[in-house]
């Protein structure tokens, strides 16, 4: 039996972080976090979605991932799984260097939570009850589209907390409300 995507993810979280903190301590200069300019090190837009900065901040990932990835995993299959949280991990981590760069000092980031963000915004968009309201009333792709904009921004500011990275998560958001609308996920 193959494991869980979901677990699979929370297992290379934990070596991620492990992996941080013996290079951490022996001082070899590998970069894990995403930062400006990104064709510096183009790697961390991949090894930023993995690493964490603390205990405190992988347990927060791991635990909303376990809520929303359980329930999703059994609705697409384990590429398409892992394929949409690492790229929307990604989006989510370049959106929040980009804008940072333009509206003031370049920030770096580091976490999961831009992809786990497109994971509930999946699960928000993607289910029946969603698909029921949205299907019966006479919005425009245009107007849902301005909802979903509504709804993510919302959530990041509920969710804000310094050192949190905002962009990020209401780009994650986003991405994850319009595929989950689209059921990106579902098998064709």
């Amino acid at each position: 039996m193959s494991r869980s995507p979901t677990l699979t993810l929370v297992v290379a979280f934990v070596v991620v972080f492990l992996v941080q903190r013996v290079v951490g301590v022996l001082g070899i200069p590998i970069a894990f976090a995403l930062s400006a300019p990104v064709d510096h090190q183009p790697w961390t837009v991949v090894t930023s979605v993995y690493a964490h900065f603390s205990v405190g901040h992988l347990v927060g990932n791991v635990v909303v991932l376990l809520l929303v990835g359980l329930y999703l995993e059994r609705q697409t299959s384990r590429v398409r799984f892992h394929a949409f949280f690492l790229a929307t991990g990604a989006l989510a981590g370049l959106s929040e260097v980009w804008v940072s760069d333009l509206v003031g000092p370049s920030v770096a980031v580091l976490g999961a939570s831009g992809g786990i963000a497109g994971l509930v915004g999946y699960l928000l968009a993607g289910n029946r009850m969603s698909d029921t309201i949205l299907d019966r009333t006479p919005l425009s792709p245009r107007a849902q589209l301005a909802i979903f904009v509504v709804v993510a921004g919302a959530i990041t500011v509920y969710t804000a907390g310094r050192g949190v990275a905002l962009v990020a998560h209401f780009t994650g958001l986003l991405i994850g409300l319009l595929a989950g609308r689209a059921h990106l996920l579902r098998p064709r």
